[in-house]
């Protein structure tokens, strides 16, 4: 799926453990697992509002967007310039 989900990013800048956020947001640790390991098919407009609530952040903070086949949860290749490790 060519949407990236990016909480770990925000979690560690906020210095936050998976399990708080998934408290403070009220949703279960599995549910955030899935979605923060960009298994998830869908997202709810409230749960994203309440991740950045709780984050403090825009939405643009946690999704973006990459070509088919570019990011290596997808299988595929590198993005450019990227290592191949």
């Amino acid at each position: 799926m060519p949407i990236v989900v990016d909480i770990d990013v925000m979690l560690a800048k906020r210095k936050m453990s998976v399990g708080e956020l998934a408290e403070r947001v009220g949703i279960t640790p599995a549910n955030l697992a899935v979605l923060k390991n960009g298994r998830a098919k869908a997202v709810r407009f409230t749960t994203l509002a309440a991740l950045c609530d709780v984050l403090d952040c825009q939405p643009g903070d946690l999704l973006r967007w990459e070509a088919e086949g570019t990011h290596p949860r997808a299988g595929g290749r590198p993005p450019a310039g990227g290592d191949a490790e």
